[in-house]
């Protein structure tokens, strides 16, 4: 856990520069491939990701220190060698944990949130989950394991395969001559974040495409044919601590609802978006057919709620930082407190980037949950020994913040549900 919050600090600024160059390439260009709204839910879920791994509370069937410790055969000495063995272990445990989280039900709810996005950019690599809370594909190091490859290098070689797995998701960079052979480039994993029928579930390699071509998943961009990106069942949300969950909620409303009891069980382990026939017709869930006439999620936005919505980001980013930067001195109970707050605010802004009728109501529980924990620790934890006043500070941000939903939902939301009705009169 320390090890990987010690890796953000370098990674996390060189990713953030990335997306602003991207941004600043895309607008110079007139290339409409970031929206605003849709970019910020994207980092948001970074946010919670990012806290989800620092908090560790992923529980491991087998750990790689286990298999170290019980599996070693041969004892490789040279340090090359151990990084060329783990790189290609953990590549290769990247394409199967990959390819296997797109095949079954019971698996895909953890990587549906890197999807969920209706466009292609970097930001949309930051989507990743919050609901992986049991790790099953450990066992795929066993390679690496065998040949005695150290816990220090694979988790190197993690980090790398983090930054790996960020680059190619643009639209600015083309093909790329002969590493298209070798590595994953922009072109594949276009592919791959596709729902085009000729396109979907392709290119799940990590770093290597020769796993793809090897297994026969390999699907080359054509020219002729553009990628459509999304799922085929839409979440249509911002909200990413919600779409986390989405299809889990649901196989669990169809496992509750069908008659059969054969697929009530089976409906876990069946490919990913089979339902039970009873259940599908009585209880429909929206689903892309036609490619060509998807519909993208964007509901009315104000330039003051996307500004708005910016600020809570970097505002939350802000006191997350701070939260890992106090980790060494406070106490597990403060941290995960702290944590469960992090993840509320972004759930608050991020309903009321959806327009959601209940946004206020989220705005006034976090200002009440956010009350508490300073009664509670005489002050926001730690930041008053850091910045004098520094509670002050959070508490007056909290107040604007339940007031600044309210007037969205007063003054822009209301406001527009009423000239809508009177034209439709």
């Amino acid at each position: 856990m320390e090890t990987f919050a010690g890796a953000l600090k370098f990674v996390l600024p060189i990713f953030f520069l990335l997306i602003v160059v991207e941004m600043i390439v895309a607008k110079y260009k007139k290339l409409a491939i970031i929206n605003s709204m849709d970019a910020v839910s994207s980092l948001s879920s970074g946010l919670t990701n990012v806290l989800n791994k620092v908090l560790g509370v992923t529980i491991y069937i087998i750990s790689y220190d286990f298999m170290l410790e019980h599996l070693t055969l041969f004892k490789i000495e040279s340090v090359p060698l151990q990084y060329l063995i783990g790189f290609i272990s953990i590549d290769f445990y990247a394409y199967w944990q990959h390819r296997w989280a797109h095949r079954y039900n019971i698996l895909w709810n953890r990587h549906l949130i890197h999807h969920s996005s209706e466009e292609y950019n970097l930001p949309v690599a930051l989507r990743q989950t919050i609901s992986d809370f049991v790790q099953l594909y450990t066992f795929l190091l066993l390679p690496a394991a065998i040949f005695g490859v150290p816990t220090d290098v694979i988790v190197v070689l993690a980090v790398v395969m983090l930054f790996g797995g960020f680059w190619y998701h643009t639209q600015l960079i083309g093909k790329m001559g002969f590493l298209e052979k070798i590595i994953v480039t922009p072109s594949h994993h276009r592919i791959h974040h596709a729902i085009n029928p000729i396109y979907i579930d392709k290119n799940f390699g990590g770093i290597l495409i020769i796993w793809d071509k090897l297994f026969g998943t390999f699907q080359e961009e054509l020219p002729d044919v553009k990628p459509v990106y999304g799922i085929t069942r839409p979440v249509n949300t911002w909200n990413p601590v919600k779409i986390n969950f989405l299809h889990l909620i649901l196989l669990i409303k169809d496992a509750l609802r069908t008659a059969s009891i054969r697929d009530k069980f089976r409906i876990w382990f069946m490919p990913t978006g089979w339902r039970p026939a009873d259940v599908a017709e009585k209880y429909p869930v929206p689903y892309i057919k036609d490619t060509a006439a998807q519909e993208k999620y964007m509901p009315a936005a104000s330039v003051y709620l996307k500004l708005w919505s910016w600020a809570q980001l970097f505002i939350t980013f802000f006191l997350m930082a701070f939260l890992i930067s106090q980790m060494p001195v406070i106490s597990k109970t403060a941290l995960f407190l702290y944590a469960f707050f992090i993840y509320f605010s972004v759930y608050s802004y991020s309903e009321l980037m959806d327009r959601s009728r209940y946004a206020w109501l989220f705005e006034v529980l976090r200002l009440l949950y956010a009350f508490a924990i300073i009664y509670a620790y005489n002050g926001w934890f730690t930041a008053d020994n850091l910045m004098p006043g520094a509670t002050t500070f959070i508490a007056i941000y909290l107040v604007l913040s339940a007031l600044i939903s309210l007037a969205f939902e007063h003054f822009e939301f209301k406001r527009e549900t009423r000239f809508i009705m009177t034209d439709t009169i």
